[in-house]
């Protein structure tokens, strides 16, 4: 039995199921960091004691310039398959993967720098904000590698019996992974610049 809406828009939303469905996850997702900014905000003007430690601005603006990157090679993957050119929709989806592993051992490097300095969760309040937050969103960006790699690999099969479906699923994991990358641009500013 086919699931009506898995292509054609439903009518009364005038998208897809898919698209339906990231669309309210991604809402949720928004609430989720929408209570970790809050909270940060509160906690960083609340907190007479707050101490900031210098963090590796340049790192994190190359981290920001990699996920910006990222961003485009997923549209250029997604762009591919409406042009039914699948074999480059296998390269920028292979470049988007390849831009996620630079980011997360970039912020490893930088993780890394943080604790050898003697700077952990648990040495203040920005700190644990700190790495709450680009903890949580390094979990983000490992769940969408997850996804890019199988669209890339076994998912990929689909391209051959239902290739407006596919597409449609490497559409749906676009939008997820430029929240991820939206993310990114919040808490590069909010964390490392002010």
């Amino acid at each position: 039995m086919e699931i009506p809406y898995n292509v054609e828009e439903r009518p009364d939303t005038g998208l897809y199921n898919g698209k339906l469905g990231i669309w309210l996850f991604l809402a949720s997702e928004v609430m989720l960091f929408g209570g970790l900014f809050s909270s940060y905000i509160l906690l960083r003007t609340g907190d007479p004691n707050w101490f900031k430690p210098e963090l590796s601005v340049p790192m994190a603006t190359l981290n920001t310039m990699v996920l910006i990157s990222s961003s485009v090679t997923m549209v250029m993957a997604w762009a591919s398959l409406r042009l039914q050119d699948f074999k480059k929709f296998r390269l920028f989806s292979a470049a988007t993967f390849l831009l996620a592993c630079a980011f997360m051992v970039i912020k490893g490097f930088e993780y890394n720098t943080e604790f050898s300095h003697h700077l952990y969760p648990s040495s203040n309040n920005f700190m644990a904000t700190y790495f709450t937050m680009t903890g949580l969103h390094g979990l983000h960006v490992l769940g969408g590698m997850v996804v890019i790699a199988y669209l890339w690999g076994p998912g990929s099969r689909m391209w051959k019996t239902e290739p407006e479906r596919f597409t449609n699923r490497v559409e749906i994991t676009g939008l997820y992974w430029h929240f991820v990358d939206l993310v990114w641009i919040f808490l590069f500013p909010a964390l490392y610049l002010l």
